[in-house]
């Protein structure tokens, strides 16, 4: 209900106006059935901008930190999450991942959408880190379509560390599903669900025009945070 209430009268229509989205391949989207959108993730923005053009419902796996903040802020934060149907996920270790893959399941096996970031963080820089294996395993075992999705302009309007996002356009651009039934026997060999992840990748990136980076975004966010590599700006290809 809140969900609804959110997207079509609260918070929906004000986004459309002040940000514009051009929304491309949305005929993407099936209208029916599970699927997997997965999306690079630039910006904190991006949580509410995706399920404003679409017209399903779309479940994220949102990080668990959105639900345990201290403080008036955090409650409000957690219970505007809750009522959105977001899922928390706790980030940390082998176990957490596979807490988060059972809650995606549980998402598929009820016929309904579901929102991944395979990066698993916010890109620091605007380049596109190495996707998580995690979005392949979901698809190969629930045997559901992914639907590569770029958002473009949502780094420039709210990078990380900016509260009060820019208002300027941006775009959402949607690509065709990608069937991975091909490989439904091989769900748990490490080479098919990271060949899988890799194409996902690729697709996305081909969508986004952003800069490619073969590391998982932790270990550079880390590294840099150590001073152990250069911090980088963002740069955007041409398209």
């Amino acid at each position: 209900m809140f969900y609804h209430l959110l997207k079509h009268v609260l918070l929906g229509p004000l986004l459309r106006l002040l940000f514009r989205p051009r929304i491309e391949g949305l005929e993407h989207i099936p209208d029916e059935g599970a699927a997997i959108v997965a999306g690079n993730h630039l910006s904190f923005s991006d949580h509410f901008l995706m399920p404003v053009v679409l017209d399903r419902r779309i479940t994220f796996l949102a990080k668990q930190e959105y639900f345990t903040g201290p403080g008036i802020k955090g409650r409000l934060t957690a219970a505007f999450f809750r009522a959105a149907g977001q899922i928390p996920v706790d980030r940390s270790g082998k176990e957490a991942g596979q807490a988060a893959i059972r809650e995606g399941l549980g998402v598929l096996g009820k016929g309904e959408l579901l929102g991944i970031y395979p990066e698993g963080t916010r890109s620091h820089d605007g380049r596109l880190y190495k996707g998580k294996v995690g979005v392949a395993v979901m698809a190969l075992t629930a045997g559901v379509p992914v639907v590569p999705c770029a958002m473009v302009g949502t780094f420039e309007i709210q990078p990380p560390g900016k509260v009060v996002p820019r208002i300027r356009r941006v775009t959402i651009r949607f690509g065709a599903p990608l069937d991975f039934s091909r490989f439904a026997a091989s769900a748990d060999e490490r080479a098919v669900v990271r060949a899988v992840t890799d194409e996902i990748m690729y697709e996305i990136l081909r969508l986004s025009g952003q800069e490619y980076v073969d590391e998982y975004a932790a270990v550079v966010k880390a590294a840099e945070a150590e001073g152990e590599v250069p911090a980088r700006k963002f740069r955007r290809r041409e398209r």
